[in-house]
């Protein structure tokens, strides 16, 4: 249950955007498209991420003591208030997500999911629909972010030494060890976001956590998240998201060849899934 301190600043951010929303029904489309009205949408959200830090510098040093004794604990309870956090920014933000085969995902064993990544919102938008005790694979250098890095940290998320071939294999070994406790992780193999609609290569040794595991792999595409922020920065505008969970990749149910170039072959998938998505989405 989210306290009621979480809930009030979220609440009045909610309010303002409806009573905007009210405001400007039956008004011509062309001047909903204003400047104007989407600096108001960017400006609710720098906003609401204020609430966010202040909110998070408590909780932060209790997590840290909890995450001395039961690291699964703290991330049980740092997931539930980046979903929350997640939630208030997409619904300020104006993105509707549209979620299919969510029944894909198994429920009684942690996955490894495999997403294509176009924006920093694939994080937000996707994270309120994964499973509990969920983290992600990442940059190294996000672990210095605030707030982002300090969050990503206490959901038992890993960070990538891209450089460093040692400190890489001691991630994927992490990343092995939090599967086996009965951690699901995500990650994105083109290592760096997409600048078109084409996915990048998939990383070489990306799903080496999923092969080692032996734990199901989860095709995730995600579509038009870079309409609502990176299209068009520093504007935030409301935009439609598609996100689809593919069926499970069972290691020991695949050819060879596939096996061999796994990357390839969840990349092909994911391509695939895309394909049935809107071209045009509003």
């Amino acid at each position: 249950m989210v306290p009621p301190v979480q809930i009030f600043p979220l609440y009045i951010t909610a309010k303002i955007v409806y009573d905007m929303n009210r405001h400007f029904q039956g008004m011509p489309d062309y001047f909903l498209r204003q400047e104007g009205y989407f600096l108001i949408r960017s400006i609710l959200c720098v906003i609401f991420l204020i609430f966010v830090l202040i909110l998070s510098l408590p909780q932060y040093a209790v997590l840290a003591i909890i995450r001395r004794k039961n690291r699964q604990k703290s991330a049980q309870i740092g997931q539930r208030f980046v979903v929350w956090a997640a939630k208030g920014l997409t619904f300020i933000a104006g993105t509707r997500v549209i979620v299919r085969g969510f029944e894909n995902v198994p429920a009684d064993t942690p996955v490894l999911y495999v997403g294509n990544h176009r924006s920093i919102f694939d994080i937000l938008t996707l994270y309120p629909y994964l499973k509990n005790n969920t983290g992600f694979v990442a940059k190294e250098s996000l672990k210095y972010t605030p707030i982002v890095g300090w969050w990503m940290w206490f959901t038992n998320s890993l960070f990538l030494n891209r450089t460093d071939i040692k400190k890489g294999l001691q991630t994927i070994l992490e990343g092995i060890d939090l599967i086996k406790k009965g951690t699901s992780i995500v990650i994105f193999p083109e290592g760096t976001r997409s600048k078109t609609e084409d996915l990048l290569p998939f990383k070489e040794g990306s799903l080496k956590i999923a092969e080692k595991s032996k734990c199901p792999i989860i095709p995730v595409a995600i579509t038009n998240t870079e309409s609502v922020f990176e299209n068009h920065l520093p504007r935030i505008k409301k935009a439609s998201v598609v996100i689809e969970f593919g069926t499970p990749i069972y290691l020991d149910h695949i050819d060879k060849t596939a096996k061999r170039h796994l990357a390839n072959h969840v990349r092909d998938i994911i391509i695939e899934m895309r394909k049935s998505h809107p071209t045009m989405i509003q």
